[in-house]
């Protein structure tokens, strides 16, 4: 495995109203609990998902949801 480092989603729960449009755009990223709001399995995108990733954040009314870069 190599060094690289990995993008992080950040994601303030508390914020997200339930549209759904990230776990629309990217399902291998985003999920939704029971109750609409918005979590993710693993907050470390791998590059093959980060295109997409961005696209789920940028698609959310509320702006829970950020991809930081790595430090």
């Amino acid at each position: 495995m190599s060094e690289h480092q990995l993008h992080r989603v950040i994601i303030e729960r508390s914020k997200c109203c339930g549209y759904g449009l990230c776990a629309a755009l990217c399902p291998e990223v985003y999920k939704l609990d029971a109750g609409g709001i918005v979590y993710v399995d693993n907050e470390l995108v791998p590059d093959e998902l980060l295109e997409a990733a961005r696209e789920g954040a940028a698609a959310c009314p509320a702006e829970a949801i950020a991809v930081q870069a790595p430090a």
